[in-house]
């Protein structure tokens, strides 16, 4: 049922996180069916089953926060010291904490660690599976191919570094670069929109940066339209649109940014009602589990009521069913 729901939803809209949930839940339903048929196999076979069923989550886990502690200590030494830089540090230290408290309540058999124990437990499963359902979702999304036919390319705008293009946003105004080429050789006549305003500490807007750069990379002047006004995705989105109704009604395009960025970049465009698939340029290897911890916070917020009541409830209901 799981499945035939997020087909349907998938196919009315690839730009939903509620696909990547009902997806999940197909999942989840699967597994369960096949842990269920466990007695049909033979005792020794099942016992070895059984046995990596249960210790696979917790090796996972393990393995898992050494990597996300490993990958903060190089955000720390590469990147600045924000917050933003830090979430891998963080998750890592999370899950130690989480195994240890486990493995503390199971030692010492006390009721009150036990049940807390049980509650940060339910509340961590929680959003531990819609990570996955994210994480998932996300890289389905970005194998989709662009169609031909775009008449725009849109690349969002980030942080210019003493008016220089930094190596993030190059990546994504070179895959900018090929798909408007490829739109080129196949007949089409594409205009590239490059979406940014100027920030506090940036000596220019972005989008006009980002114009020089497709300048010198070949891309014909009058190919290219600015939009300068932005300072967040949802703006980049939302005053594109009115630059592509404004010169093409009835458009339809393509929007460029980085591979961990490009599920939400679809969501807002969803929201923001631009026509147009989202593709992802490729990041850096050591900065994309910060950066995807960094967007599957922001979807989560972005639907904040309904997650932290969840949360919330599985908490307590951990809580008050592990107290003797």
């Amino acid at each position: 049922m799981f499945l035939i729901v997020a087909l349907v939803s998938i196919r009315q809209d690839r730009r939903r996180f509620r696909n990547a949930v009902l997806l999940g839940l197909a999942v989840a339903c699967l597994i369960v069916a096949l842990l269920g048929d466990i007695d049909r196999l033979p005792p020794e076979t099942a016992a070895v089953v059984v046995f990596f069923v249960l210790l696979t989550p917790l090796f996972a886990v393990l393995v898992l926060a050494v990597f996300l502690l490993a990958n903060g200590v190089t955000m720390i030494r590469r990147e600045s010291r924000s917050l933003g830089n830090l979430l891998s540090f963080l998750a890592g230290l999370g899950l130690l904490t989480l195994v240890v408290l486990l493995i503390t309540a199971q030692y010492t058999q006390h009721p009150a660690v036990g049940a807390v124990a049980v509650s940060v437990l339910a509340a961590v499963s929680y959003v531990s599976f819609l990570f996955c359902c994210y994480l998932g979702y996300a890289f389905l999304y970005s194998r989709l191919r662009v169609r031909p036919g775009v008449d725009f390319v849109v690349v969002l705008g980030s942080r210019i570094i003493d008016g220089r293009i930094p190596p993030l946003l190059a990546s994504r105004l070179d895959k900018a670069i090929a798909l408007y080429r490829d739109e080129r050789d196949r007949g089409g006549d594409p205009l590239v929109i490059t979406s940014g305003g100027q920030g506090p500490d940036e000596n220019q807007p972005e989008s006009h940066a980002m114009a020089e750069y497709l300048f010198a990379h070949g891309v014909p002047e009058d190919k290219v339209l600015r939009e300068d006004r932005s300072t967040t995705t949802a703006q980049n989105l939302t005053f594109s649109r009115e630059l592509m109704q404004r010169h093409r009604p009835g458009y339809r395009c393509v929007v460029v940014t980085n591979n961990f960025h490009a599920f939400r970049a679809a969501i807002l465009a969803r929201t923001a009602k631009v026509n147009g698939q989202v593709v992802g340029a490729p990041t850096a290897l050591y900065y994309w589990p910060s950066a995807t911890i960094r967007e599957f916070a922001a979807v989560i917020m972005e639907h904040r009521v309904v997650n932290l009541s969840v949360t919330g409830l599985l908490a307590v209901t951990g809580f008050l069913a592990a107290l003797p």
